[in-house]
């Protein structure tokens, strides 16, 4: 029996949702109570022509949690142990938020609106309710609330040529992880370069759900010569890229050192922030695991659903988060929180995947590349027609909705 996604009212649909539809989207998930596609063609298709071409996400589920009033940048602050304070305004951050225990609650991107207004671009949890109660426990004077935000995302190689075809070439000017206020139709729509891939891209912050589909069809058909799909976060080309996803690659069970997040925590700093002494001690003693990729034995593997055991010399040593099979590579990439005993890069490891099979596999840094690839013995690539496109922006840290940066 086919498996069904029953629409509610608390399951939201975007104002991109029936584009996305029509342009043939065949599966979903759940992203903060908003419809996400996660395939058009199949996975497979959809991956190779992110890294050869350009696509248009509906990632309206990336939700913008403002923050304004004369306490924004403390409470911001206090949520993140990230030092924000040399930050300007058109900047944007990728900011880990913990709790009192340093456990991640989310891993947003900051974009800072004005001194004293801000936007959390959100990764899959409810923040607007942690910023509220830490607001209201502070007694400070900031106003918090889900802005009427609807992001899309272009992204591709070919994603600069198509945005300088809609805006013009001023969009060449906007530097990584900045953003711009452009015209789109006599609104103001706030564009960044930033996008939850490593393909290079833009996110077009769109504050006025009837243009929703007025900026797709010009996007579209901008982009007829450029080969433009609709398209969506591609598990693919995430896990070769090494973007953690909250929710499946980490949880509050795991804190940001675990997750690679090091250089976006000042913990030894002279500002306070929720979960700073939790943080420092794990500092102190270092991480006992990390997120590391794998590269796995093997042409299929089923849907990671559940936590897979990876053990070493016959000890469990972590689990995998995140599989796909990749065609860059001719076998299985993973992301794995793997014990400090066993994340060395090229430590080979044991994967126990459902129904009893068990792969080799091989530790590997991420994001994960040929040289790495090279060395595992059983990795067929790079497949012809698959290597990194000489274009493909630098990406750092977690999910950031694909989006993480410096």
């Amino acid at each position: 029996m086919a498996q069904l996604l029953s629409k509610s009212r608390r399951l939201r649909s975007t104002p991109f949702t029936p584009f996305v539809e029509a342009a043939g989207a065949k599966g979903y998930t759940v992203y903060n109570h908003m419809l996400l596609p996660t395939v058009f063609r199949t996975l497979e298709e959809d991956y190779r022509h992110l890294r050869e071409a350009v696509q248009v996400w509906d990632v309206s589920g990336e939700r913008q949690i403002e923050v304004v009033g004369p306490d924004a940048a403390k409470l911001i602050q206090w949520m993140t142990p990230r030092d924000l304070s040399q930050g300007i305004v058109g900047q944007c951050f990728y900011a880990p938020i913990i709790d009192e225990r340093a456990g991640l609650i989310n891993d947003p991107i900051v974009l800072k609106l004005a001194p004293d207004r801000f936007w959390l671009s959100i990764a899959d949890s409810d923040v607007e309710l942690w910023a509220r109660a830490l607001a209201i426990a502070r007694g400070l004077d900031v106003n918090v609330f889900e802005a009427a935000v609807y992001p899309l995302a272009v992204q591709g190689p070919k994603a600069e040529a198509l945005m300088t075809e809609v805006f013009g070439p001023v969009v060449q000017n906007i530097r990584f992880y900045r953003f711009a206020p452009l015209n789109f139709r006599g609104h103001t729509v706030n564009v960044a370069r930033s996008g939850w891939s490593k393909q290079g891209g833009f996110e077009i912050y769109l504050s006025r759900a009837s243009l929703a589909g007025a900026l797709w069809k010009t996007l579209m058909r901008a982009g007829k010569t450029l080969d433009v799909h609709a398209g969506c976060p591609n598990l693919i080309e995430r896990i070769e890229s090494g973007l953690l996803s909250y929710g499946n690659d980490m949880t509050r069970a795991n804190n940001p050192l675990e997750c690679g997040f090091d250089r976006f925590c000042h913990h030894d700093r002279d500002f306070d922030f929720i979960g700073k002494s939790a943080l420092q001690r794990v500092a102190k003693r270092g991480a006992k695991r990390r997120a590391m990729g794998l590269f796995i034995e093997g042409d299929a593997l089923p849907p990671c659903l559940k936590p897979w055991p990876v053990k070493h010399e016959g000890k469990a040593r972590g689990s995998v988060t995140s599989a796909a099979i990749s065609p860059r590579f001719g076998c299985g990439v993973a992301i794995a929180m793997v014990d400090r005993d066993a994340w060395a890069p090229g430590t080979l490891v044991t994967v126990h995947v459902p129904n009893g099979d068990k792969r080799r596999a091989m530790v590997a840094p991420l994001p994960l590349g040929e040289e790495q690839a090279a060395l595992t013995g059983f990795a067929r690539g790079p497949v012809a027609g698959t290597s990194q496109p000489a274009s493909a922006s630098p990406v750092e840290g977690g999910e950031a909705k694909a989006r993480q940066a410096a």
